[in-house]
C-alpha cells in the first residue's frame, strides 16, 4: 500500500508541470473568457456584466462579424476539399512502388511544417504582392503590369487558398499510411475478376480508407476555421476586408479595439459552431464510412 502511494506521488510529480500549464494557461483562461463574453470589458477597466448584449450585437449590428463569417466559410469549404483531393492524389501515386519514395514523402511534407509560420507568410506576400516575384518574372519576359493578386479583392482569397492547398503534407502522410494498410489480397482478387484500376479505386481503395477520410476532413476543417497567420500577415484582412477571417476579427476586436467582451463572445461562438459541425459530420458518417468490423 505504501509502495503504491509512493508510486502515485512520483507520477503526479512528473506530470505536475503539465498540470500547472494546463490549469493556468488553458482551463482557467477558457473559463474566464466565458465570463468575459457576458461583460463589457476593455482590458484596462474592470468588467461589468451585460448579459447577452455582446452576442446580440454581433449577430444583429456588427457587419464585420458577418463578413468574417462568410470569408472563413468560403476559405474552409473551398480549401479543405482541394487540399484533401490533392493530398490523396499524391499519396495514391506514392503508394505504388517507386524509387526515392522516402525523399518525395519528406519533400512533400515540409510545406506542412513551415507553411503556417510568419516567415513563410512574408515570403508568400513577397511572391504575390506588388513588385514581387511574379511581377518581376512577367517583366523579365516583356509583360509589364502593376496588377497584384493581393491587391485584387476577387483574387486575394485564392492566393490564401492556394497556400492552404500547398500545405497538403500532413493529410498526405495519413492517406499514405492508410493506403499501405489495405490488404493486397483485395487487389489480387479484383485482378482475377478483371477489374481495372478505376474500379479498384472506387470499390476497394476509397471504401477502405473512409475512416481516414473522415479523420482528415474533420481535422482540416477545424484548421480551416482557425486560419489566422495567412489573413493577418499576408493581406492584413484586405483588400476591402475580402480576406477578413473570423479569428483575425477576434484578435482585432480584443486587442486592437479593446473590446475583450465581444472578442470572448466571438471565440465562444466559434467553439460552439466547430463542436456542432464536428458532431454533425460524425452523425452523418455512419452512411458513408466503412469500418473493418462492420457487417454490411
Amino acid at each position: 500500500m505504501r509502495h503504491r502511494f509512493r508510486d502515485n506521488i512520483a507520477g503526479y510529480a512528473f506530470i505536475a508541470p503539465w498540470l500547472f500549464c494546463f490549469f493556468f494557461f488553458s482551463l482557467i483562461p477558457v473559463i474566464l473568457s466565458l465570463y468575459y463574453s457576458f461583460t463589457d470589458y476593455d482590458i484596462l477597466s474592470p468588467p461589468s456584466f451585460v448579459g447577452f448584449t455582446n452576442y446580440i450585437y454581433l449577430l444583429t449590428e456588427d457587419p464585420k462579424f458577418w463578413k468574417s463569417v462568410f470569408n472563413t466559410f468560403y476559405y474552409a469549404f473551398v480549401s479543405v476539399p482541394l487540399k484533401l483531393l490533392f493530398a490523396f492524389f499524391v499519396a495514391y501515386l506514392m503508394s505504388k512502388r517507386q524509387k526515392a519514395v522516402g525523399f518525395y514523402r519528406t519533400a512533400f511534407y515540409l510545406p506542412s511544417i513551415f507553411g503556417g509560420s510568419v516567415a513563410v507568410a512574408i515570403v508568400w506576400r513577397t511572391i504575390f504582392g506588388s513588385g514581387g516575384t511574379i511581377q518581376t518574372i512577367l517583366s523579365a519576359v516583356g509583360i509589364h503590369t502593376r496588377y497584384s493578386m493581393l491587391g485584387d479583392p476577387s483574387a486575394a482569397m485564392w492566393v490564401l487558398i492556394i497556400m492552404a492547398v500547398w500545405q497538403f503534407g500532413s493529410p498526405m502522410l495519413i492517406f499514405l499510411a492508410a493506403l499501405k494498410d489495405i490488404p493486397i489480397s483485395y487487389y489480387e482478387s479484383a485482378d482475377i475478376d478483371g477489374a481495372g484500376s478505376f474500379k479498384k479505386l472506387i470499390h476497394i481503395t476509397l471504401p477502405q480508407i473512409t475512416p481516414i477520410i473522415l479523420f482528415n476532413f474533420i481535422m482540416q476543417m477545424i484548421t480551416g476555421f482557425l486560419v489566422f497567420t495567412q489573413g493577418y500577415i499576408i493581406t492584413n484582412s484586405g483588400p476591402l476586408n475580402s480576406t477578413l477571417f473570423y479569428v483575425v476579427q477576434v484578435y482585432k476586436t480584443t486587442f486592437e479595439y479593446f473590446e475583450a467582451g465581444r472578442g470572448s463572445a466571438m471565440a465562444w461562438m466559434l467553439l460552439c459552431f466547430v463542436g456542432l459541425l464536428t458532431a454533425l459530420i460524425m452523425k452523418t458518417s455512419g452512411k458513408w464510412v466503412f469500418y473493418a468490423g462492420d457487417q454490411k
